[in-house]
């Protein structure tokens, strides 16, 4: 049996399911999310927004996220 190896434990507590991640859309815009796994963020290009994921757990609340920068939109 296979198993994920992560670099440390906050890798491991803010993995996603991917399944989870292909059905998950974004709350304001109902469009489809990014994952960005370094960052840990589900990215809404339509909204403008980072959605974070913390202990694995997508927070998908406009409270929660943070506005893409520039940097952002363009790929980092």
């Amino acid at each position: 049996m296979a198993s994920e190896t992560f670099e440390n434990e906050d890798e491991q507590t803010d993995a996603v399911d991917p399944k989870l991640l292909e059905l998950l859309v974004c709350p304001l815009t109902k469009t489809r999310l990014t994952y960005d796994a370094k960052a840990r963020e589900l990215i809404s290009t339509a909204a403008g927004l980072a959605f974070p994921i913390r202990n694995g757990v997508p927070l998908m609340i406009e409270d929660a996220a943070r506005p893409l920068t520039d940097d952002d939109r363009r790929g980092r």
